[in-house]
C-alpha cells in the first residue's frame, strides 16, 4: 500500500478544487436559463468564474471544505485499519497544503485541532464487496448547506403547504418545503438527497448517500423517478434563484431512495447540498493503493469551462466604497445596489461575535466593514496568504449582530443568506447595511485580497480568528439597507406565496 496515502491526497485535492462534469453541466444549464442582468445572473457569473479559477489554480472552490466523508468499499481480506490510517494521514496532509480548511473543532472545549483530525473526524464508512479493487468516494459538504438539512416526521403540518400525510403526496410536500426553507442560506441553486423511511439516524445517512449519485442519472424505481422529475420542475417555479436573490433556477438535482421503516415512524430525511457540489471517487489497486481510475469524470476529457467572460461583468453603475465608511454614504445605499469595496476590512464569524459580547474589539471598528468569513490561510515565510475566502451564512450571527453594530460603529456587514428582523432594525437605527457576497465563491474573493495586514484572536483557530485584510474591488450586493428594506424578507414572502400554489394534489 505504498501509494495509498498519495492517492488519497490526490482524491481530496481534486474533490476540493475541481467540480465534477455532471455538476458543471447542471450549472451551465442554470446560467443559460437565467434572465440576463438580474441579480441571479450576476451571482451565477461570479460562481462560473470561481469554478474556473479553482480548477486553474488548484485552490478550494469554497473555503468551507466541510466534514470530509468517505464511503469505502474493500475486497474481502483487505486491512481496513491500514486504509483508515492512510485516510487520516491524507486528510492532515491535504489540510497542510491548503486543500482543506481546518474544520475539526472539539465540541467540549471549542479548540480547533488544526489538521481536520479529531474524535470521529474524518467520517469513514466501510463496506466489503466481492470485487478486486478498492473504491473510495468522497463528499465535502460545507456547514452552510449542512445546516439546511431537514427531517420530517409524517403526518405533519407544513408552512404554506398544510397537511402532509404518510404517502408520496406527503413526501412531495416535504421536499418542496425543504427547498423553500433553504432560501439563499444553503447557497442555491442546490440539490436534494432524500431518504423516505428508515430511522432518524440511518435515514440521514441514506439521504447523504443519494448525493453520491450522478446528477443526471435516472432512478431505477419508476415512482421515485417520477417524483424526482416533478420536484425538479416544481421547485424551480418557486423562483428562489441563485443565492436566494430570486431567479429561474433553485434546484439542480433531486435524488430519492426509500427504506423500510417501523410502523410507528415515517421519516423523510433531506440532505441539502449547495451548488459547490464537491464529490469525486477513485478505484484503487488493492495491492499498492495506486489510482486505477476515476469516478464521475474522465481525466483525459477537457474540463467544461464555465465563465462566459473574464471575471465579474461590470456595468459602470457599481458604487465604490472605501472604508472607513460614514453614515451619510451608507444611508444613500439601497437594496439592489452593487458595491465594490476598496480598502481595509475585518473578518469575524461565530467565535468573534460571541467574544465581542463581553470583550472590546482588538481594533477600532468605527466605520468598518465586517466580513462573515472563515478563510483558508497558509503561512508562507513571514506572511499569511489567502487561499480561499468566500462568505459564510450570516444568520448564525443574528443573536449578536445588532449589539456589535450599536456598540462598535460597524457600518457594513458582509455575508450570505441575509439576517433577521433584529439586525434589520439595528441597520436602520445605526445607519448600516448588509452586503450579500456570493456563497462558495472562495477563489473569486481570495483574488480581491491585496494583503493580510494582521490577525487577532488566533486562539480561536484559523477559520474563527479575526483577520485584518486589504481588498480591491470586492463585489457584493446590498440586500438589507439602512431604510429598513430586506431583499431576503421579500423573497421569502414571495416564494412562500408561490409555495402555496403547490399545496394541492395535481
Amino acid at each position: 500500500m505504498n501509494h495509498l496515502k498519495e492517492s488519497l491526497v490526490e482524491l481530496i485535492s481534486q474533490t476540493s478544487t475541481n467540480l465534477p462534469p455532471d455538476i458543471r453541466r447542471a450549472m451551465g444549464l442554470a446560467m443559460a436559463a437565467e434572465t440576463p442582468s438580474t441579480q441571479a445572473a450576476q451571482a451565477l457569473a461570479i460562481i462560473a468564474s470561481n469554478i474556473d479559477m479553482a480548477a486553474d489554480d488548484g485552490g478550494p472552490i469554497c473555503q468551507d471544505t466541510g466534514m470530509p466523508t468517505f464511503y469505502i468499499h474493500t475486497p474481502i481480506g483487505v486491512n481496513q485499519i491500514t486504509i483508515a490510517r492512510a485516510v487520516n494521514e491524507a486528510v492532515a496532509e491535504a489540510t497542510r497544503l491548503g486543500k482543506l480548511r481546518p474544520n475539526s473543532v472539539d465540541s467540549l472545549t471549542g479548540k480547533n485541532s488544526g489538521n481536520n483530525l479529531g474524535a470521529e473526524t474524518p467520517v469513514i464508512h466501510f463496506e466489503q464487496w466481492e470485487e478486486d479493487e478498492i473504491e473510495v468516494k468522497l463528499i465535502l459538504k460545507g456547514g452552510g448547506c449542512e445546516n439546511k438539512n431537514i427531517q420530517y416526521s409524517l403526518p405533519a403540518t407544513l408552512d404554506h403547504l398544510g397537511a402532509a400525510g404518510r404517502n408520496l403526496e406527503g413526501v412531495r410536500k416535504c421536499l418542496m418545503h425543504a427547498v423553500w426553507q433553504a432560501q439563499g442560506q444553503g447557497c442555491a441553486p442546490g440539490a436534494l438527497g432524500v431518504c423516505i423511511g428508515s430511522d432518524r439516524a440511518h435515514g440521514y445517512d441514506l439521504a447523504k448517500q443519494q448525493l453520491l449519485r450522478s446528477i443526471d442519472d435516472v432512478n431505477p424505481n419508476p415512482e421515485l423517478a417520477q417524483l424526482e422529475e416533478r420536484i425538479m420542475h416544481d421547485a424551480n417555479q418557486l423562483r428562489i434563484g441563485a443565492m436566494g436573490f430570486g431567479g429561474n433556477t433553485s434546484l439542480i438535482g433531486c435524488k430519492i431512495t426509500a427504506a423500510n421503516r417501523l410502523p410507528a415512524s415515517f421519516f423523510v430525511s433531506v440532505a441539502y447540498e449547495c451548488w459547490a457540489f464537491r464529490r469525486l471517487g477513485v478505484r484503487l489497486s488493492a495491492g499498492d493503493g495506486s489510482i486505477l481510475g476515476w469516478l464521475y469524470r474522465d481525466p483525459a476529457e477537457p474540463l467544461i469551462r464555465m465563465a462566459r467572460d473574464s471575471g465579474f461583468p461590470l456595468t459602470g453603475r457599481e458604487i465604490v466604497l472605501t472604508p472607513p465608511l460614514d453614515e451619510a454614504t451608507v444611508r444613500r445605499l439601497k437594496i439592489g445596489d452593487v458595491v465594490l469595496i476598496r480598502g481595509e476590512m475585518f473578518t469575524g464569524r461565530d467565535a468573534v461575535h460571541a467574544h465581542l459580547m463581553k470583550n472590546p474589539p482588538p481594533a477600532d471598528l468605527r466605520g468598518a466593514v465586517l466580513y462573515h468569513c472563515g478563510p483558508v490561510m497558509l503561512n508562507e515565510g513571514d506572511r499569511w496568504m489567502v487561499k480561499a475566502a468566500g462568505p459564510t451564512t450570516s444568520i448564525r450571527e443574528e443573536p449578536y449582530q445588532a449589539d456589535v453594530l450599536r456598540r462598535y460603529g460597524v457600518r457594513a456587514v458582509i455575508g450570505k443568506g441575509g439576517m433577521g428582523a433584529k439586525t434589520l432594525a439595528a441597520l436602520k437605527e445605526c445607519g448600516a447595511v448588509y452586503l450579500n457576497g456570493i456563497g462558495g465563491a472562495a477563489q473569486f474573493y481570495a483574488r480581491t485580497v491585496e494583503e493580510v495586514l494582521g490577525v487577532h484572536w488566533m486562539e480561536f483557530g484559523i477559520p474563527e480568528a479575526m483577520w485584518h485584510i486589504r481588498v480591491r474591488d470586492f463585489a457584493a450586493i446590498v440586500t438589507m439597507d439602512a431604510q429598513g428594506n430586506s431583499l431576503h424578507a421579500r423573497i421569502e414572502q414571495e416564494t412562500g406565496e408561490a409555495l402555496e400554489e403547490f399545496a394541492a394534489t395535481k
